[in-house]
């Protein structure tokens, strides 16, 4: 379908997509290879290639942990925004009830408001019911941050669904769980597995509102990294973001191989 679209583009346009593209890439680029610098800082160009700065995160266990901490948040706050994204997906496109319009404004919601305002109201919501450090209250409020994002993508995969099999199996004697399980979810799996996806990273990613909440018990990698960025000026941060920038792109390939996310992502073919 992409080749198809590119297909119709004019010169013109398609130097356009690309400067757009190398515009957005370049900024990964320069710090992939700022990662590789042998300097004690960070440095572009510099004068040779070393891995050594990959090797100092072994020595930075307080990154170790910070990355294992974000990643449980981040799986956990995902999960959480699925399980109230896809039965919401499935009322908002299927039903007209009263508060249908307003319940998709409230879960859509934590996008119209600032980080920072959610931030200092979850560290006063924490500090008045006695939460500040709970690992459990952070994935809360990441999985709130995050349900948009689920709820966007989970919606693109609802709309539009025909009914017909869900129906037939119904009329079949299937129950409403066993035709959701066995019809509905294999058929929406695109666009709960990219909004999960989303959700992860969004989550994984997310400095601003954290950096209110975490704890020396639960700084995330994110707010490991902003913290160790005002204190020290070594090329370690660059290693690690080329970390998780080249594990981002292998495990978002892989999901396409497996529940094919380019149907949702680009357009159902």
């Amino acid at each position: 379908m992409i080749g198809r679209d590119l297909g119709k583009n004019g010169p013109l346009a398609l130097l356009f997509h690309t400067l757009v593209t190398v515009f957005i890439a370049a900024p990964l680029v320069v710090v992939m290879l700022v990662s590789l610098s042998d300097k004690e800082y960070l440095s572009m160009p510099f004068d040779g290639a070393s891995l050594r700065w990959y090797r100092e995160i072994l020595a930075a266990p307080e990154l170790i942990s910070a990355f294992w901490l974000s990643f449980w948040l981040g799986l956990g706050a995902a999960t959480i925004s699925c399980l109230v994204a896809v039965p919401a997906a499935l009322a908002i496109a299927r039903h007209r009830f009263p508060g249908r319009d307003a319940l998709m404004a409230f879960l859509m919601s934590p996008l119209m408001i600032p980080h920072v305002v959610l931030g200092v109201a979850f560290l006063r919501f924490f500090s008045i019911m006695d939460w500040t450090g709970s690992f459990t209250a952070l994935v809360l409020v990441h999985a709130i941050t995050v349900v948009p994002y689920s709820l966007r993508l989970t919606l693109a995969a609802v709309i539009g669904l025909e009914r017909d099999a869900e129906s037939a199996a119904r009329s079949l004697g299937a129950s409403r769980p066993v035709a959701f399980r066995r019809i509905l979810l294999p058929l929406i799996l695109p666009g709960v597995a990219a909004g999960w996806v989303l959700a992860f990273i969004q989550s994984f990613d997310e400095v601003t509102m954290t950096i209110f909440v975490a704890t020396p018990g639960t700084t995330t990698l994110p707010v490991a990294l902003y913290n160790r960025i005002s204190q020290l000026t070594d090329p370690v941060t660059t290693s690690v973001s080329t970390i998780l920038i080249l594990g981002t792109m292998a495990f978002m390939l892989l999901l396409d191989r497996i529940v094919g996310l380019d149907k949702v992502l680009v357009g159902k073919k």
